[in-house]
């Protein structure tokens, strides 16, 4: 008997470290996984950060060029109303040739 059960713990203890093998390898495929995961997120942070950054500096230029177009419509509205319409023009002409006559 107690070579059968020298033989059985052996095969027990024998199991034992397979399935801590498999453990552990396990664990070390989890670790590496999760150090990918780890790096892609990272990498996607700030591939995303950096995208921000390039719709922020848009943003400030479609606002400076906006303000921009604003005062040159502003100018070119001023300018307009101090010049004569066409139509007050067309009077002026019609005026001037009946005088000439």
């Amino acid at each position: 008997m107690p070579e059968e059960q020298y033989g059985y713990e052996q095969q027990y203890f024998s199991d034992l470290n397979t399935r801590i093998r498999d453990i552990e390898e396990k664990q070390r495929l989890l670790k590496d996984r999760t150090l990918i995961i780890g790096g892609a997120l990272v990498e996607e942070r700030e591939k995303t950060f950096q995208e921000i950054q390039e719709m922020k500096k848009t943003i400030s230029e479609i606002k400076e060029e906006n303000f921009r177009l604003r005062e040159i419509l502003q100018r070119v509205t001023e300018q307009l109303s101090n010049t004569a319409r066409k139509a007050d023009f067309e009077i002026l002409q019609r005026q001037l040739d009946i005088l000439r006559k």
